[in-house]
Formats: C-alpha cells, structure tokens, sequence
C-alpha cells in the first residue's frame, strides 16, 4: 500500500494550511493510500548551524527531532510539503526544516528519499506563492524526489478561509490523486533504492 505524508509547515493547527492539506491526504485516501498528517510545530526542531558535522559522521550534532521527522518520511511513498506565507516565502517552521533535512540528506548521500513522490503546497494572503513554492519545489528537487503536478496555491487570509478557495481545494485534491497514481506506478524504482543502499 502507498504511504502519503502530509507535512504542515503552520504553527496554527486547524489554519489554511492544514484544511488544503487534508484535501490532498483524503484524495490520496480514496486512491487506496495510508496517509498520515504531521505538524512541524509539533517537533522540537532547531536551526541549523552550518557546523557541517553531519558530512563526516553521518548524524547531526543538535538534539532534537530532525530524526523522527526524517525517519516518518524515509518511511514514505510520496511527501506532500505546505507552508503558509510570511513575508513573501515559506514560514520559518518550513525554511528550519528543508534546511535541516536537506542538509541530513546530503550529508547521507541524497539516497533516503530518492525517487519518493513529492508535491508542494502554499497558502498566501495575496503575494509570495511563487517563492515559497519555489523554496518548496527546490527542497523536493534536492532530496531526489520525483515532482507531481499540481503545484498548489491557495488564496485565503483569516483562519478557515481556504475552505472558500475551490480552485486551491481543486487542485490541492488532483496532487494527492496524482501522487498516488505515481507513487503505484514507479513503486519498482523505489525498490530498487532500497536494495542498492
């Protein structure tokens, strides 16, 4: 069974965010996925500081929770990544953890989440969808993750008010479809990654 994780990169639990990324998670669901949400407010997960420890021993120096969110990920088929928009870019929340993770996947050889399905959400106001997606689209890319369409967007300002976006809920819910189908349909690469770590 295809395993889909939805990352919630809000600090506001039941915001934006979250309400487009379980239109995502429930179409995954109706494809035949297992789906998990997680929220990064939930982890205790601290900034990097480029100590660059993690090239030479393969682990990272801070104590904290990078290594249960990257487990629940390597765990996955497809990752499915939203940020909010603060100030024209993902949060901070969102920017710590692709910095960190990413940074942990390099230092590991890029090889934990290669060929893993993933899609990129971003809830904005009005300005910044583009940058944040971009952050997000370059993390998905870095990591060696196979990038579904569609890239989503949704417009919504006061708390709940992406329930009223249907064209972000629209295509929030054709991503996590997509991610499913091509989760299935490369099911064989992500085998074979694991046999050659």
């Amino acid at each position: 069974m295809v395993k889909l994780l939805g990352i919630v990169g809000s600090p506001r639990k039941g915001g934006n965010t979250e309400i487009i990324m379980k239109e995502a998670l429930k179409a995954g669901e109706q494809e035949g996925a297992e789906t998990e949400l997680i929220h990064l407010v939930d982890f205790s997960l601290k900034p990097c500081n480029g100590c660059r420890t993690c090239f030479e021993t393969k682990n990272c120096v801070i104590e904290d929770d990078v290594e249960k969110i990257f487990e629940k990920m390597a765990g996955a088929d497809g990752i499915i990544v939203g940020s909010p928009v603060y100030f024209y870019n993902t949060n901070a929340q969102t920017k710590t953890f692709i910095d960190r993770v990413g940074y942990l996947n390099s230092a590991r050889g890029r090889k934990a989440f290669r060929n893993k399905i993933g899609g990129a959400l971003a809830v904005a106001h009005r300005s910044g969808l583009s940058n944040a997606l971009s952050q997000i689209l370059m993390f998905l890319a870095a990591t060696r993750m196979i990038t579904a369409a569609p890239v989503v967007s949704s417009l919504a300002s006061a708390k709940g008010d992406a329930i009223k976006d249907t064209p972000g809920l629209d295509d929030a819910r054709e991503l996590g479809k997509s991610i499913v189908q091509i989760a299935k349909a490369t099911a064989s690469l992500r085998e074979l990654n694991c046999s050659n770590n």
